[in-house]
C-alpha cells in the first residue's frame, strides 16, 4: 500500500491569470502557496481536504475528463454568493436521486465544477460508533 502524505489536482489553464481570478477571486479559494513569477506562476489553493494547483499553460481547453467536486455546507447560499461574484450557474442546486444536493458551474476553460451539499440525513454523514 502506498503511504499518501498529500494530494492535489493540477490544472493547466489556457489563461492562468483568468483562472486565478476565477478560483481565487470569484470562488474565493484561499491560497496555500505560490511558486515562480510572472503571469505563468503557479498557485496552489486550499480545496477542503486537498489542494488545487493552477500552473503552466495549455494550448487548448482540457479534453473534458476532469471534474472538480467541492463540498459546501449550503448550496443555495453558495449559489447566491457565486452569482454576486459574477459566476454563471450552469445548473442550479437540485436534490439528486442519490440524496446529495448538487449545483454545477464551469471554470473559464469549461472544466465542470460540482458544488455538493450533503444533507444532514444523508448516509455519507453516518459515522459508525460516533
Amino acid at each position: 500500500m502506498v503511504h499518501v502524505l498529500s494530494s492535489r489536482v493540477l490544472l493547466h489553464p489556457t489563461d492562468p491569470e483568468r483562472s486565478r481570478a476565477f478560483y481565487g477571486g470569484q470562488l474565493g479559494l484561499s491560497v496555500y502557496r505560490e511558486f515562480g513569477t510572472g503571469p505563468d506562476r503557479g498557485t496552489v489553493y486550499f480545496l477542503g481536504g486537498g489542494f488545487l494547483e493552477v500552473s503552466g499553460r495549455a494550448e487548448g481547453p482540457p479534453a473534458g475528463h476532469v471534474r472538480l467536486w467541492i463540498q459546501v455546507p449550503d448550496a443555495a447560499a453558495a449559489q447566491q454568493e457565486l452569482i454576486a461574484n459574477g459566476v454563471e450557474i450552469v445548473r442550479a442546486p437540485v436534490r439528486e436521486p442519490w440524496g446529495l444536493i448538487e449545483m454545477w458551474i464551469a471554470d473559464p476553460d469549461g472544466t465542470p465544477v460540482v458544488l455538493v451539499e450533503v444533507p444532514a440525513d444523508h448516509p455519507i454523514r453516518y459515522r459508525p460508533g460516533i
